[in-house]
């Protein structure tokens, strides 16, 4: 996460009038999609192609997908909303180890592996694509880097995963950050001014883990001080977080 360094009175007044010229109003070009049971899932260029594939399944052109990016980009989420959708089972790669394919895919048609590349028994997994490429099935895999940087013996299921589609989920960009703080202040029924996401958005790590930690943060503050969500409140917050 970025420092936020300690500023003296002049330059905090400066920061202040420089916030102060914010436009009240926020624009954002960003498409609410419902997520099948779970929060709604925010679609932005860094999302995009990944959630173009999952509107094509079933006509996906091979057995594969495999979604990768940082660690909480939305993978997990858009591997959920497919899972829902297609009835497809869920487990996570370290899982797999020494499992029998068979009772653990039963008649099942789909298949998420999560956290593929952090773990993974590769003949269960080679045996399992075979399975579902015979039943016209389909794989999902949650990567945090594509399968071309895996460490994978096997050959054939190397040769699998080489065939698969591979879709990068990028750290939000600006219009997500926005439209993701805002949903998560909503969440805990706080309403920010823009001057407060104007101000967190360049001091952030753009990451979905980083902005649900920090507004849990500034909640607990502000319950705890009884007070409400003010400029100097998050301000205060996201130093404590860098000390």
């Amino acid at each position: 996460m970025t420092r936020v360094t300690k500023k003296t009175a002049s330059s905090a007044s400066a920061e202040m009038r420089e916030v102060d010229t914010i436009p009240q109003q926020l624009p954002l070009a960003l498409e609410l999609r419902p997520a099948l049971g779970r929060a709604d899932f925010m679609v932005a260029d860094c999302n995009r192609e990944a959630v173009s594939w999952i509107d094509h399944w079933p006509d996906w052109p091979v057995p594969a997908l495999c979604l990768y990016g940082p660690r909480g980009s939305g993978k997990s989420h858009l591997a959920e909303v497919w899972r829902a959708r297609s009835a497809a089972l869920s487990v996570s790669g370290r899982d797999l180890g020494g499992a029998n394919p068979d009772d653990l895919l039963g008649d099942a048609t789909g298949l998420v592996i999560e956290d593929a590349d952090l773990g993974l028994d590769e003949t269960v997994c080679f045996h399992l694509y075979n399975m579902l490429k015979e039943r016209g099935g389909h794989l999902l895999l949650t990567a945090q880097q594509p399968p071309a940087r895996w460490k994978v013996d096997l050959p054939d299921l190397k040769s699998r995963l080489g065939a698969a589609l591979v879709c990068e989920i990028s750290p939000p960009d600006d219009d997500l950050m926005v439209g993701l703080l805002i949903k998560l202040f909503a969440d805990r029924q706080m309403a920010p001014s823009p001057q407060i996401i104007a101000y967190i958005l360049p001091r952030i790590e753009r990451s979905f883990v980083a902005l649900t930690d920090l507004v849990a943060a500034i909640d607990r503050q502000a319950l705890a001080q009884k007070r409400a969500v003010t400029l100097p409140l998050v301000r205060a917050v996201m130093d404590d977080q860098q000390d």
